[in-house]
């Protein structure tokens, strides 16, 4: 009987999202461990059979930092960002496309999934513009200098027609977050902002980061302060107040401009739990946060 209530619990989240595209950012624990990196992909899949278009759009971070260490060369971040010159653009396409990418699809295509791998040169998916360079507060002498983060981009527009042609072929696009200038260059580009304005784009009914955090906390150190359920004015008083700060508030941010270009609602989840995604999307509680307009 238990088993007929989850179903029962379920069925009317599986009415109201038949149909609708769901944006999955693959991140942290999902990514690293073989167990979890399985599960993700068959919950993705379990998304696609009972009738949802699943998106999936990966990073790839701390594997591009390994990668980069056993070529011997040193990452660099300003500002939470990788400084990315033309040998660093390199290992991070190998990486990226080259080997978590088509890990994922693999994934996908073992558990019954017609998973494909996208990057955002593919059909001009993700057109980019080389990041101005920043002004930051050096450490040492306190003072303000301008330092140049190479090939890293900032968005400038997407063309979501590959997408649209994938997933109503039943198709799972896997898309790397790496973008293409006017020139046909390569940049690097933030993967949580990549995932939230593809969501927009295609008109996504939900945005599903997945972190190793539980979600927005009042108080990072207890996850019994999970902040369930929030709307746009209460989570912009969050950020005021200091308590969506440092490596959450990119993530907020950009569940934020996801809303306000029209997805229903965005969720920071823990990846860490198994079959997150589908508590979140499937039960009436949840497990993280989730952010609506």
């Amino acid at each position: 009987m238990e088993t007929v209530n989850i179903l029962i619990e379920a069925l009317p989240y599986i009415k109201k999202f038949h149909g609708n595209k769901i944006m999955i950012k693959y991140g942290g624990h999902a990514m690293i461990d073989a167990e979890a990196k399985s599960s993700t992909a068959r919950d993705t899949v379990l998304l696609k059979y009972v009738g949802m278009q699943p998106i999936v759009v990966h990073g790839g971070g701390p594997e591009i930092s390994r990668s980069m260490n056993k070529l011997g060369k040193e990452p660099q971040f300003i500002e939470g960002l990788r400084v990315t010159d033309q040998e660093t653009m390199d290992i991070v396409k190998m990486v990226l496309v080259g080997k978590i990418n088509t890990e994922i699809v693999a994934n996908i295509g073992l558990h019954g999934g017609k998973g494909i791998g996208l990057s955002g040169k593919d059909n001009h998916l993700l057109m980019a513009r080389k990041r101005a360079p920043q002004v930051i507060i050096d450490d040492k002498t306190g003072k303000e200098k301008t330092v140049d983060l190479g090939l890293v981009g900032e968005i400038e527009s997407i063309n979501p027609e590959v997408i649209d042609v994938l997933t109503s072929n039943d198709y799972i696009p896997i898309i790397s977050p790496i973008g293409v200038d006017e020139r046909a260059n390569t940049l690097n580009l933030n993967a949580d902002t990549v995932a939230g304005d593809i969501a927009g784009h295609v008109g996504a009914e939900k945005l599903i980061i997945l972190t190793d955090v539980p979600g927005i906390m009042e108080d990072p150190e207890d996850p019994e302060s999970l902040i369930k359920k929030v709307n746009l004015d209460e989570i912009l008083e969050l950020i005021d107040q200091g308590i969506v700060k440092d490596g959450m508030l990119p993530k907020v941010l950009t569940c934020i401009n996801a809303i306000q270009m029209g997805v229903s609602s965005a969720h920071i989840i823990d990846g860490r739990v198994k079959h997150s995604v589908l508590l979140e999307i499937f039960t009436k509680k949840g497990i993280g946060t989730m952010i609506t307009n």
